[in-house]
């Protein structure tokens, strides 16, 4: 290695490729970091060398990475090194004859190549070098020249292929003709469509080229507890907000008009839905900013969770017959509610949300009615926040296309609920929507830990389908 790590010097690592390939978008991803940089679908986007480090858990500086510019006329530094360097130096000597006639303005440099030279610099003085790859390209003589330039530094090197996805055709040969060069490790890392095993194989990798560098082992150790609790933490989450909302009732005289408590409650949970979303975000680092503007939105062909073809899109099934027969059978005058809250809503309440329970013997006694949210509902938010939860852990940081909070499978089918989301039912008193999100979230906490069981399973079921579906550099 270039550095003794006995010094305290940490490794670096320099991220090089060909202009618009995703330099920027691996390090966004890497990082964990939205706001690294600038990414955008156009060429030249970075034009200086930029470092940064990543901390170890308790604050210690363990690599520094820099994003350097595009390599835009690799084949124009060749013919340099060709023509005006001494040919039995070796290439260091020669890359380093180059960036002295970038310096003085050499008159036989055809260009200003200040870009190159930046590039250069940083290769020579790197530990380790990621070349990235854009799989989607055909193997070119300007990428043959880039390696040629990159393979004569000295520097270790990693290739590393992204926009995977979309270039399998090409990979064959990419990789044939990196073994020609003595390149045999390389791997593939989509920075859009994440994977947390590529970015753990990357980095062991790295590792190898490192010698075992302890910075970059102890980083791979902290990136996967960081990742199971990432995983155990977000589904407890989802577990009390689940139990939160089974838990939820509210009682009203059975001759009152439902209306008013019904859209409370459809409000009060609406809302539970939203906190949860931002706290998910923000846990995978995908922070508050992340949901306006040309960054990611949560979205859906459908918003709002109390409507009926909601829960028909996810395939749930309803209890009773008709919505007509729902309604009355539930003891809610559907004219009423159709004045109140228009036919629309009142639906969509009843189907994807609210019933009365004025079966209840207890009830008939006092002359009241509790509403409460029905199975139906707790199985779709339920499968919106497990889809979510996916669909962050399969998420790279670069990318700005919509995240969709629908299309997973269900994690129960409403007719089957958890035993926890069934005990909850009959707590009223662990909910906190009528009051503070975090309220009596210690009464809750046990039938939470159960249920989080069976969403760190199901999470894991899914497995790795990428829902991203917009790729930029």
């Amino acid at each position: 290695m270039k550095q003794d790590i006995a010094s305290n010097a940490k490794t670096t690592i320099s991220v090089i490729g060909h202009t618009n390939v995703g330099k920027t978008s691996l390090l966004r991803t890497l990082l964990r970091d939205s706001y690294f940089g600038e990414v955008k679908n156009a060429s030249a986007t970075t034009r200086h060398v930029a470092a940064v480090q990543i901390l170890s858990d308790d604050g210690k500086p363990l690599v520094t990475l820099h994003d350097t510019p595009g390599l835009e006329d690799a084949s124009g530094v060749m013919d340099f090194i060709q023509d005006h360097t001494d040919g039995r130096a070796d290439g260091v000597e020669r890359l380093q004859t180059f960036l002295g006639a970038v310096a003085e303005h050499d008159s036989n440099l055809d260009g200003g190549f200040s870009q190159e030279a930046k590039v250069i610099k940083s290769l020579i003085d790197a530990d380790i070098a990621i070349y990235v790859i854009d799989a989607r390209e055909p193997v070119l003589s300007k990428y043959k020249d880039e390696l040629a330039i990159l393979v004569s530094s000295g520097t270790p090197i990693l290739p590393v292929f992204n926009f995977i996805h979309q270039g399998q055709d090409n990979l064959v040969i990419w990789r044939e003709m990196l073994s020609r060069r003595a390149l045999h490790i390389a791997c593939s890392f989509d920075t859009v469509a994440f994977d947390f095993d590529n970015e753990m194989q990357l980095w062991m990798h790295l590792a190898t080229l490192s010698n075992q560098d302890p910075a970059i082992v102890q980083l791979i150790n902290e990136r996967r507890a960081a990742w199971q609790n990432l995983l155990e933490s977000g589904s407890q989450m989802i577990a009390d907000f689940l139990v939160n909302v089974a838990s939820f009732s509210q009682k009203i005289d059975e001759k009152d008009d439902p209306a008013p408590t019904l859209s409370r409650m459809q409000n009060a949970v609406r809302q539970a839905e939203s906190i949860l979303h931002e706290r998910l975000l923000t846990q995978y680092r995908f922070y508050n900013e992340s949901v306006s503007g040309d960054l990611p939105t949560i979205s859906g062909e459908t918003l709002d969770i109390f409507d009926g073809d909601l829960l028909s899109r996810y395939g749930i099934r309803t209890a009773g017959g008709s919505v007509t027969g729902m309604l009355i059978g539930a003891g809610i005058d559907a004219a009423t509610l159709g004045a109140s809250l228009g036919l629309g809503t009142a639906i969509g309440g009843v189907l994807g949300g609210i019933l009365p329970n004025t079966g209840a013997i207890k009830d008939k006694a006092m002359g009241v009615q509790t509403l409460s949210i029905d199975q139906a509902t707790v199985t779709l938010i339920a499968a919106r926040a497990q889809s979510l939860h996916h669909h962050l852990r399969h998420r790279g940081h670069a990318s700005l296309s919509a995240i969709t909070a629908d299309g997973t499978t269900l994690p129960w089918q409403s007719d089957k609920l958890p035993s926890a989301i069934r005990k909850a039912r009959a707590h009223p008193e662990y909910s906190s929507l009528s009051g503070s999100y975090d309220d009596k979230a210690n009464l809750r906490s046990d039938l939470a830990d159960d249920l989080a069981e069976l969403l760190v399973a199901h999470v894991e079921s899914l497995g790795s389908e990428v829902y991203s579906r917009v790729s930029l550099n």
